[in-house]
């Protein structure tokens, strides 16, 4: 074995060998952005000729934070939360950060358990998804006075400070586009409303603009399906298996309008010509089929930059960031909407 790799290497090697001091080597862990790039790239390069790793335990116990973040997301089954995820992952990174990530699977109790597992982990910050929580993950975080940002929904009167779009006003978005084109046969397929405050403040959003125009969903064409695009397929299938069928299909989220848009085309239905099809998200490949998805976009790039910058501020200079940020949503129209025949 080489000299440099016959012992565990430590900080004082690596600043040897970039001829940097320690404090450097530090602080191009702990405030990257304090640092030149040509002195990280002489650092990167000392600690994987080294083989160095820091150890964070021993950090912790010293006071110094662990350089990670958790984020306890509902799951990463789908491709719902995935740009979300990958933005917020990058942005943090920059900041000198790692998430540590887990899904509760949609059950709050859970949730709660997944939070302490992280403070057990000596996390610096703790991100998640969404407005409703258990009041004791709330007060968890409070009573360890735990850096803390909700993701994906905003509300000025959330608990903590929130990032996000408005999903009540995504769903009155393309319930207005639907019901201007001239539609009244309208159906939905959303995800499962109870203990989904993303989905039902969609489907409130909806109904809002529908009724505003003088329009309304039948109870028999409201439909709610797992986030799968076979069991959405599935359920098109039944809803136009008969002549009393929808003219529009308003879906909770692309993924559903996915599965829409393949039962159509198993039906040999037309998109737009016989049925009107629209989702929300703007997942990436939406715009890729034929024909492209209308839909409603939730900024997640964004949403994850941003709550990214507001967490770090939280944590390395204690800046707090209010209520947080509102990221609004933006109507998609593609081919897959037309004016009703």
């Amino acid at each position: 074995m080489s000299g440099l790799k016959s012992k565990k290497a430590d900080i004082i090697a690596v600043a040897k060998l970039a001829r940097v001091s320690p404090s450097t080597v530090s602080r191009s862990f702990n405030h990257p952005d304090l640092v030149k790039a040509t002195t990280r790239k002489k650092i990167d390069s000392a600690i994987r000729k080294l083989g160095y790793i820091r150890n964070r335990a021993a950090q912790t116990i010293h006071g110094i934070r662990s350089g990670t973040i958790g984020l306890i997301v509902p799951t990463v089954d789908q491709t719902i939360f995935a740009e979300l995820i990958q933005s917020f992952s990058e942005a943090v990174e920059k900041r000198g950060f790692t998430i540590l990530l887990a899904s509760h699977g949609y059950n709050l109790s859970r949730e709660y358990e997944l939070t302490r597992k992280m403070l057990e982990h000596r996390v610096d910050g703790v991100a998640l998804i969404g407005l409703e929580h258990a009041h004791d993950t709330y007060e968890l975080l409070e009573q360890q006075a735990m850096p803390a940002i909700l993701l994906w929904n905003h509300s000025d009167t959330a608990r903590l400070p929130s990032v996000g779009s408005d999903n009540e006003t995504a769903g009155y978005l393309i319930g207005a586009h639907v019901a201007d084109l001239g539609h009244r046969r309208i159906a939905a397929v959303f995800p499962p409303l109870d203990g989904n405050e993303r989905a039902s403040m969609r489907f409130d959003g909806v109904l809002k603009a529908l009724t505003e125009r003088g329009c309304e969903i039948p109870q028999k064409w409201r439909v709610e399906t797992p986030y799968s695009v076979s069991s959405a397929k599935a359920e098109t299938e039944r809803l136009i298996n008969s002549e009393d069928r929808p003219d529009a299909i308003i879906c909770g989220n692309d993924v559903l309008a996915w599965g829409v848009l393949y039962g159509l085309a198993k039906a040999r239905l037309s998109v737009p010509d016989d049925v009107s099809v629209t989702g929300i998200g703007d997942f990436k490949g939406s715009k890729d089929f034929e024909p492209g998805l209308t839909t409603v976009r939730i900024p997640a790039k964004t949403i994850g930059e941003t709550a990214a910058e507001a967490i770090s501020g939280m944590i390395t200079s204690n800046v707090t960031t209010g209520n947080g940020t509102m990221v609004p949503p933006e109507l998609i129209v593609r081919a897959s909407s037309a004016p009703a025949r």
